[in-house]
């Protein structure tokens, strides 16, 4: 049964002024299956650790859904995901043969069966934005692990073309989620009603990665499609330090090296700060002033920020300071007391760098009344999101916005990334939201953007 409208178009089209140079034939518009007793087809890209141990594990358990296929350029990692799903649909349904999973090395070739529905992106930072896109420009809705793109450039289009399409976009900011973190929602609540006075200052702790050695070159698996994973990213010698485990599911490389991702300021600072956004109602715009100072490897393959100090100014005339010595969480402060939250002890996976803390508090307040204030029916109440993944499926079939829609995705994304361009550079700048320019400032400008390496980026996408 079909469930697609196309439009006749262009990329340019889809995407008002930020246009590309590769024309697209058509638009699919996403639509939610006929019949409520209709399953979502959900097709997974990208197999690796937070596939495993987040989303598959997200979207397998919901009965509105069903997963059909897998997409990873390490073919081993596709071939395992299929028996992932099916192992976990035998054990459900008592049915082995429940669905056939099928296979792609190419998420490309995937998106062109017409019996998906929706794609799960679980791929490396450098790899969100293009397949986003091109999925939405044929008709899929997307969920998509965090941060939402790897430049702020790649991150407008990707929004652009989202929003254009009519697709329904979840970003996996878990912590607006009442599961398994409620007490996010419930500071923001207390915040944005005032609980603790206007708030003047935020504080955000994130973690650091370390860094590592130069590793030797080695031969390309035959399982893998290196220069696919490469993707845009100009073309570096194989080490397995650079990709994924060959053996094993954990902890990968790639999130210590700034061609693939900026560190833990995206890593963990699209969490945080996008809390801090959703506090504050800030959550479609971003600073106005930042400056900032981190450290950086002189060697070795892994080249991310190590410990870093960022201040900036929003033009609500809340003040923000991010450090690695600040506690990993967001402490909002206010003309009458302050709120402190984060997730406690827990992490997304087991290989998360602060996993394990047992001394962590998910709660503190300078004062215990503030955790007794009642908002009443015509206070603020924020978006209900029982999970972050079901909240997707019910509004694939609702076709209305999730709770973290594409451009908040993006604007939290690009807060973190101007930060790290701030770590890099001296002085003050100064940030226009709207524009989502630098004002006076080239050479802060030259790195909304990178080089894309054809045919891999958005400007060489062809539908």
């Amino acid at each position: 049964m079909k469930r697609r409208e196309f439009l006749k178009g262009s990329v340019a089209a889809a995407t008002g002024v930020f246009g590309m140079p590769t024309l697209v034939s058509s638009v699919a518009v996403a639509k939610a299956p006929s019949s409520p007793n209709d399953k979502i087809n959900i097709a997974q890209i990208g197999c690796g650790r937070i596939a495993r141990a987040m989303d598959l594990p997200g979207v397998l358990r919901h009965d509105l859904c069903r997963v059909v296929a897998t997409a990873d350029v390490d073919i081993k990692r596709a071939r395992d995901g299929k028996r992932l799903i099916e192992d976990f649909y035998e054990r459900r349904k008592g049915n082995r043969g429940y669905v056939d999973v099928k296979v792609y090395q190419d998420y490309r070739e995937m998106l062109r069966d017409e019996s998906i529905d929706a794609v799960v992106i679980s791929t490396p930072d450098h790899w969100h934005a293009r397949p986003t896109a091109e999925a939405a420009l044929l008709g899929k809705d997307v969920f998509l692990q965090k941060p939402a793109a790897l430049t702020i450039a790649e991150g407008r289009m990707m929004s652009d073309i989202v929003n254009r399409t009519g697709c329904v976009f979840q970003l996996g900011s878990q912590q607006r989620a009442i599961s398994p973190w409620p007490q996010f929602k419930w500071v923001c609540e207390l915040v944005r009603n005032g609980a603790i006075g206007q708030v003047k200052h935020i504080e955000i702790g994130l973690p650091t990665d370390p860094s590592g050695r130069n590793w030797p070159e080695m031969p390309v698996p035959e399982n893998l499609n290196y220069d696919m994973w490469l993707g845009s990213t100009p073309v570096e010698p194989y080490t397995e330090n650079r990709v994924h485990p060959q053996n094993g599911y954990g902890r990968p490389g790639w999130l210590r090296i700034e061609a693939y991702g900026a560190g833990m300021i995206t890593g963990w600072g699209t969490h945080h700060v996008d809390t801090a956004h959703w506090g504050m109602g800030t959550e479609y715009t971003g600073p106005v002033e930042i400056e900032g100072t981190a450290e950086f490897p002189e060697s070795g393959l892994w080249d991310v920020h190590g410990p870093y100090d960022i201040r900036s100014k929003y033009a609500n005339g809340v003040t923000m300071h991010i450090s690695d010595k600040h506690p990993n969480g967001v402490r909002f402060i206010g003309e009458e007391g302050w709120i402190f939250v984060s997730r406690g002890s827990a992490g997304v996976t087991a290989s998360d760098p602060t996993s394990g803390d047992p001394n962590t508090e998910a709660l503190r307040v300078s004062d215990p009344k503030i955790l007794q204030m009642e908002i009443g029916s015509d206070g603020i109440h924020l978006y209900e999101c029982p999970d972050i993944h079901l909240d997707w499926l019910r509004c694939i079939r609702t076709r209305r916005q999730a709770v973290v829609p594409v451009e908040v995705a993006h604007r939290s994304c690009s807060a973190c990334l101007i930060y790290h361009m701030a770590m890099k550079l001296p002085g003050t700048l100064h940030w226009d939201p709207r524009k989502e320019r630098f004002v006076d400032n080239d050479q802060a400008n030259a790195m909304l953007s990178r080089p894309q390496r054809a045919p891999y980026g958005l400007e060489y996408m062809r539908i």
